[in-house]
């Protein structure tokens, strides 16, 4: 490849689509742009920023189930900021690869199968991706295309931990603790690994409006808080973490509950918002003086020290705790509560390190250090799909 070739990343949520540009230079991916649409926007655009400039792109294309549209309209307005012909790879973010997909992947007919076959496992974040994958190849079919996948990561978990206490012949056909967020935790164990080698067991805590748990030793995932969906674990800015099953039970029983209004329940109308009847972004909360906001905010600090407890105990010890995303990597008072949890544990926090977002937050007497690292999906993303071009 030369230097002037580009490659793409599509990382994409439920309502928008995060869009990576990289230059391909001297075997590695380096980051010269990035763009946002936000499909509820009303009229749409193309959010971008390259460098130090940022650009809002009226786009005028219909948003069909397909996105042909879309996909071809951003690419035109992509090319008059960069060479677009240039361009000759495409990577996805994947929520699931279920046991098939255990790192990333190339796209063929049959890979984009197989991962569609995982979409009960997924069943709002696996179509997403699905979309953008299908769409390109209609509107590129000369892009190579890749899939990196959020569970991957998390492969390396013992048996023990990735099983849930039910039949085990439910276990055998695939009902298990898979974790999320892998490929945030995959750039985290890179840069400790880089910055803090010391650091051999880390919990690191990825909180954003999806948030999760992992436990880190030696860069290797031990445990994470999401298992078997994205609902388990912490509380969320709209999802619950854990949850009695007993409540699904008597929701659906006692109060004659649809499926689907539990969907919508547990994805859309819990955690934070739930709680606090109020928002579900942790910013108007700490600002919201009221009593149910404090309390949300509480519950969530309460439930992520709880978990980094929890996983101590599967590591056999401590070394750091890790914040990242977007609430971890800015939001000094939420990782302030965590620690204040935590004080027993040895965890204490430099009140001005920690407002200034600095890299090490930690006390010098604490006995378990405290970091705050900027994560990057779409960087792996990209270095995922360079090294399956270059074994092409």
């Amino acid at each position: 490849m030369s230097s002037t070739d580009l490659l793409l990343t599509f990382n994409a949520g439920s309502s928008t689509v995060k869009i990576g540009i990289f230059s391909i230079e001297s075997a590695e991916a380096r980051h010269i742009g990035k763009c946002v649409i936000d499909f509820r926007a009303d009229p749409l655009s193309l959010s971008l920023n390259k460098g130090l400039q940022t650009f809002d792109l009226p786009l005028k294309a219909e948003v069909t189930d397909d996105l042909h549209g879309v996909i071809d309209e951003t690419f035109g307005l992509l090319a008059n900021h960069f060479d677009m012909t240039a361009a000759h790879a495409a990577g996805h973010r994947v929520v699931h690869g279920g046991d098939r997909f255990t790192r990333a992947a190339a796209l063929d007919t049959t890979t984009i199968d197989a991962v569609e076959a995982l979409i009960p496992l997924a069943p709002l974040h696996q179509p997403q991706a699905l979309r953008f994958i299908r769409a390109l190849r209609h509107v590129k079919p000369h892009l190579v295309q890749t899939a990196s996948f959020d569970t991957a990561f998390h492969a390396t978990q013992d048996d023990l931990v990735r099983r849930l206490a039910i039949p085990r012949s439910l276990h055998d056909e695939g009902i298990k603790r898979y974790g999320f967020h892998g490929l945030s935790y995959k750039f985290i164990a890179g840069e400790l690994a880089g910055k803090v080698p010391q650091a051999a067991k880390a919990v690191v805590a990825h909180l954003g409006s999806g948030a999760s748990l992992c436990a880190l030793d030696k860069g290797i995932s031990r445990d994470c808080s999401m298992g078997f969906s994205t609902l388990d674990g912490i509380p969320m800015a709209t999802r619950p973490g854990w949850l009695d099953p007993g409540v699904i039970l008597h929701l659906a029983g006692e109060r004659k509950r649809s499926l689907g209004e539990i969907e919508d329940l547990l994805y859309h109308r819990s955690g934070l918002l739930g709680v606090s009847g109020i928002s579900a972004d942790t910013r108007d909360l700490l600002t919201d003086g009221r009593p149910e906001a404090r309390q949300a905010i509480d519950l969530f600090t309460l439930r992520i020290a709880g978990e980094i407890g929890r996983m101590a105990v599967t590591l056999g010890g401590l070394d750091a705790v890790v914040f990242t995303a977007g609430i971890g990597e800015n939001q000094p008072e939420i990782r302030a509560g965590v620690a204040k949890h935590l004080a027993w544990f040895g965890l204490s926090i430099d009140e001005e390190a920690n407002a200034g977002n600095d890299f090490t937050i930690s006390a010098g007497e604490s006995r378990v250090a405290a970091h705050v690292i900027a994560t990057d999906e779409e960087q792996v993303i990209a270095d995922e799909a360079l090294s399956l071009l270059a074994a092409r």
